[in-house]
């Protein structure tokens, strides 16, 4: 779906600066002519297919991960210490500042994704449920950046947004592996069920 040679072109700035949108001065954007002609109702799909499965995947990620995970999930997993890209827009926020926060949002997220599957087919390669779910996701968040690129594109002529994509876990212990996942999962939750509520009426058919 969408232009994936194009998402991956934009998702090689893996700096740790703030995200901005940077405005294309053409007349138009590469690329943005090989959008699907459903394209926005693709996306609202994808948003409401991954506000749906969120908690669950939480929940998955939390019993494979064993104790303390389980028992003591408030104080491990408490979100407050991990980044995540500010999501400061409401439903009254103009439709482009909407649909660049979701970028900067779901680009983070695809990066994060990437981060816990890589720990967790590390620390339970048999956990064959939850790399299932994590694999699943990770394809619909890639799916939902691409047809972003696309809005984006076709309708702002904005083609780069920078992202902040947070620290890789590549070097950390076991336990700040799993408990920076179940940190960002959980914010995950919260975060995609507020994304979906000012989202989904931008992309409703007039």
């Amino acid at each position: 779906t969408g232009v994936m040679p194009f998402v991956a072109l934009l998702l090689l700035q893996r700096r740790p600066v703030a995200g901005r949108a940077l405005l294309v001065t053409g007349s138009s954007c590469p690329g943005h002519s090989l959008c699907r002609s459903n394209v926005q109702e693709q996306t609202r799909r994808q948003v409401a297919l991954l506000n749906a499965t969120a908690q669950d995947l939480f929940s998955l990620y939390l019993k494979c991960q064993g104790e303390p995970f389980s028992s003591d999930t408030d104080r491990i997993c408490n979100p407050s210490g991990v980044f995540f890209p500010p999501f400061r827009v409401n439903r009254t926020s103009e439709r482009k500042e909407v649909m660049v926060a979701m970028y900067k949002l779901f680009a983070f997220l695809n990066a994060s994704l990437g981060n816990i599957t890589r720990d967790q087919e590390e620390l339970n390669p048999t956990a064959k449920d939850l790399l299932d779910r994590l694999h699943n996701t990770t394809k619909t968040t890639r799916g939902l950046i691409s047809n972003l690129t696309c809005l984006l594109c076709k309708n702002y002529n904005i083609f780069q947004v920078d992202v902040n994509y947070g620290e890789s876990s590549k070097t950390k212990s076991t336990f700040r592996k799993k408990q920076q996942g179940c940190q960002v999962l959980r914010k995950y939750v919260q975060v995609i069920a507020q994304a979906a509520r000012i989202l989904l009426p931008h992309l409703s058919p007039p």
